[in-house]
């Protein structure tokens, strides 16, 4: 089939290359001209996708990266994989909105689109059917099928991957269910339907709404644990032996990402705007999550002030950036608001990070008609910091240390023995003087 992939990003690459490999003729789509020049000469900027696994789907033209309107044409399969931003607390729909406009000049009878980005519960069949109808002149369900089939890829994950992990899939009506369970059935292991867009949409809020939450207790009970002297990863530790009852999460300086800054609050929006009432979970998580950078700069303070020197004028090394380990995924990462808080504060910031590119991240893309360099909403958020290796003479050199995300490239070694001050967020080092944990 002729395949289109709306949006290039972390969800729709994946998506794009998958559905090339198993033979379908596929059209990655994406507004932002540099990621398409980057993908048409072989360069990923997505880790799960190495360049030696797309340069031979570019070299076969079994996938055509391209930001040219008229390649989308004579579609067969449509999915699109666009952010759903945040715009001041409100949803912010525009980028679906786009690609319904676009996808619907070149809607055909008996073609399939499929929505991926996580939204609220209703967008599919209250917000992209009538796009689609209003564009195209044509029926939904009686004239092309409609689905929704919520992305569950993880960055970095060696072992859940897009084709083995399992798969929700929706339509709006019987046939349009078949169609998407045959598409994503010739990608992925095992597809799970349900019987509406609604329940698929609500799939996915749930699914990071469960980590939301329990992210959010585990660091308030960090924060309280610490002030009563108490070790609380030695009571995740032992709570983990429990096999059944309990799942382990554990603390850390913040959430990133798309999906747990933001999802959750489209579920709280939506029960807000439909019902009324507050989803005092969600805002509850929100509020403990969104604060712990701050709790973090806080901790740095105090120990600061305990060896008699104060943030101002103190250099910090921060150890990465990314929002998780082993990635080079900076979306929405805690990193940056403690790196903001800490050159505030009158600290020389230095950052490592062997995964996150100096002034690079995976821009969102543009609205059609805007150019990619008119927009970027959050520019590099480590302008002020300068990058460097994290070597022996750095870490002696830093009056602290701050452990962010626990990549494994790190000489963890090095940094105990070179260190004078460790907080470790991620509970990666082993004890001693110089470390303190989170």
């Amino acid at each position: 089939m002729r395949v289109v992939i709306a949006g290039q990003g972390y969800v729709g690459l994946p998506l794009a290359v998958r559905a090339a490999e198993v033979g379908h003729r596929v059209v990655g789509y994406d507004v932002d001209e540099r990621r398409i020049k980057r993908l048409a000469v072989g360069e990923s900027y997505v880790e799960d996708i190495p360049a030696e696994r797309l340069r031979p789907l570019l070299e076969n033209g079994s996938y055509l990266p391209s930001a040219d309107p008229s390649d989308v044409a004579e579609f067969d399969v449509a999915v699109i994989t666009v952010p759903t931003p945040l715009r001041d607390g409100v949803p912010d729909l525009s980028y679906i909105e786009a690609s319904a406009a676009l996808l619907a000049q070149h809607l055909r009878p008996g073609a399939t689109v499929v929505l991926e980005s996580t939204t609220y519960p209703g967008t599919t069949e209250e917000l992209l059917a009538p796009l689609l109808e209003q564009g195209s002149g044509l029926t939904v369900g009686q004239d092309f099928h409609l689905g929704y089939s919520p992305e569950r890829i993880d960055p970095g994950n060696p072992t859940w991957r897009l084709e083995n992990t399992p798969k929700v899939v929706s339509g709006i009506d019987p046939a349009s269910l078949a169609a998407v369970e045959g598409f994503y059935g010739g990608l992925i292991d095992r597809t799970v339907p349900v019987s509406s867009c609604k329940e698929a949409e609500l799939t996915k809020l749930l699914e990071n709404t469960f980590r939301h939450v329990n992210i959010a207790l585990v660091n308030e009970l960090a924060m309280f644990a610490h002030d009563l002297g108490i070790d609380v990863w030695e009571a995740i530790d032992a709570a983990s032996t429990k096999p059944f009852g309990y799942l382990r999460f554990t603390p850390g300086p913040g959430v990133g990402g798309h999906c747990l800054p933001i999802d959750p609050s489209y579920l709280s929006w939506r029960v807000e705007r439909a019902l009324g009432q507050s989803f005092r979970f969600v805002e509850l998580a929100n509020d403990v999550n969104s604060h712990m950078p701050d709790y973090v700069v806080r901790r740095l303070a105090e120990a600061l002030n305990e060896r008699q020197r104060s943030v101002k004028g103190s250099r910090v090394l921060l150890l990465g950036l990314a929002y998780k380990k082993n990635t080079g995924d900076a979306r929405e990462t805690p990193a940056a608001r403690v790196a903001e808080l800490l050159v505030r504060m009158g600290a020389e910031v230095r950052a490592a990070d062997p995964h996150v590119v100096v002034g690079v991240h995976v821009p969102e893309p543009v609205i059609p008609g805007q150019r990619a360099a008119e927009h970027d909403p959050h520019g590099d958020p480590f302008a002020a910091v300068r990058r460097v290796e994290a070597s022996p003479q750095e870490l002696a050199a830093a009056d602290a240390v701050v452990l962010l995300a626990d990549h494994d490239d790190f000489d963890y070694g090095a940094v105990t023995e070179h260190a004078r001050y460790v907080l470790d967020c991620r509970r990666r080092l082993a004890g001693g003087a110089s470390v303190e944990v989170l």
